[in-house]
């Protein structure tokens, strides 16, 4: 079996260029775009502005081994310098604080770079229509990074249930439990300081952070739209400026009830993102935190765990995103690596002109990125309301 993905793509003709802005020394989340780009081979980091402290950004470019003159002080610059060069970035990596995306990719979208955008996308409902009008202008690719159903036995998941291996979706729980916000924050924490501020993260802190995640995967995974929703914020851990907790209850499109649980200060838990999915003939369970298998319980039937790897029930869009045979543990950075590929499919494909196949990408879009703000804000809404039912718009 060759490199992976050589079976389920076509190939890259070549790699394609990359900037990424923000994410440099310290930033976790830099480190996942580029450790994706890498594993898909389908990318050559050639360009950055890393953090908006020029000594960081610098000393940052360098840790990455970017030529000296295409490490910038200044997104902006960057946009400019880049759109001018024959050998500039065909796509840029957004991985700053949430306040800035909107105007970060509006000048690079202006400039015809390609997006990748951390979510949640924007802050507003008004920021999103704004954001999807200048890329119906521009016609870039505009990717959100939600990697988790990249894992390969969420993709199974997501198949299974369009084939009717559960029947009919009749109720789903979908969580994000972590533990890291249970103490007292950081006061000497940049990143914190930023997540617990309305104007720079939006109107909630734990349900935009990972509430995004799994109200996605939710979608996903059911392919149902939450229609409506109930939301209740509270703090649990330490005393805190906003919400590190959220349960809601949503309505699904086939009029189906749906459950969440969004918590940062719950003990033992780490990066659980998990659901439980059931229809009239059998569910569906799965948690990021053990992401080889997945549990299928069909109705008056032995349950069946499903391995991640090539045959054995696992269908081929779960297959496309295997990259080690069953036995070898793969990571949240292997689906990483299967964003970035498809991304990088999607990017060629405009850029040579050409239509991507139909049916071979799943990519999270400008149309997911949306969906994501205007859930958290409406659970914003909802629980302003006092926990009342609102549509989700």
């Amino acid at each position: 079996m060759g490199l992976a993905g050589t079976e389920f793509y076509p190939p890259a003709e070549r790699r394609l260029r990359l900037g990424i802005v923000g994410g440099g020394r310290g930033a976790l989340v830099g480190q996942w775009h580029w450790s994706g780009a890498r594993l898909s081979n389908r990318w050559d980091l050639v360009a950055g502005a890393l953090s908006s402290d020029p000594e960081t950004a610098r000393s940052s470019g360098r840790d990455w081994m970017l030529a000296e003159d295409r490490i910038y002080d200044d997104w902006r610059e960057m946009a400019r310098a880049e759109a001018a060069r024959p050998d500039g970035i065909e796509a840029v990596a957004i991985c700053t604080p949430n306040w800035s995306h909107r105007m970060i990719a509006e000048a690079f979208m202006d400039v015809g770079i390609d997006i990748i955008c951390d979510k949640p996308m924007t802050l507003s409902r008004e920021d999103c229509l704004a954001l999807e009008q200048r890329q119906r202008e521009t016609g870039v690719v505009f990717a959100v990074t939600h990697p988790y159903p990249y894992h390969p036995m969420a993709r199974q998941a997501q198949e299974m249930i369009r084939a009717g291996a559960i029947g009919t979706v009749r109720q789903a729980q979908v969580e994000y439990a972590q533990d890291w916000a249970t103490g007292p924050d950081d006061p000497n924490s940049k990143s914190l300081a930023w997540r617990r501020d309305p104007a720079r993260i939006g109107r909630a802190s734990a349900t935009g952070d990972i509430g995004s995640h799994a109200f996605q995967m939710l979608e996903f995974v059911t392919g149902q739209t939450v229609t409506h929703l109930r939301a209740d914020f509270h703090v649990c851990g330490a005393p805190k400026a906003m919400e590190d907790t959220a349960f809601l209850n949503l309505r699904l499109a086939n009029g189906a009830p749906a459950a969440m649980w969004i918590t940062q200060a719950a003990p033992g838990n780490y990066c659980a993102l998990r659901f439980r999915i059931y229809g009239d003939k059998g569910g569906l369970q799965w948690d990021q935190e053990f992401p080889e298998t997945l549990r299928y319980t069909p109705l008056n039937a032995p349950e069946q765990i499903i391995v991640r790897g090539h045959g054995a029930g696992v269908v081929p869009a779960a297959e496309r995103m295997v990259l080690l045979p069953r036995g070898h543990g793969e990571s949240l950075s292997d689906a990483w690596g299967s964003l970035y590929r498809e991304i990088a499919i999607a990017v060629a494909a405009r850029r040579k002109g050409e239509a991507v196949p139909e049916g071979l990408l799943n990519l999270p879009d400008i149309h997911t990125g949306s969906r994501g703000v205007r859930f958290i804000n409406s659970a914003a809404d909802s629980h302003e309301a006092g926990g009342s039912w609102v549509p989700l718009s």
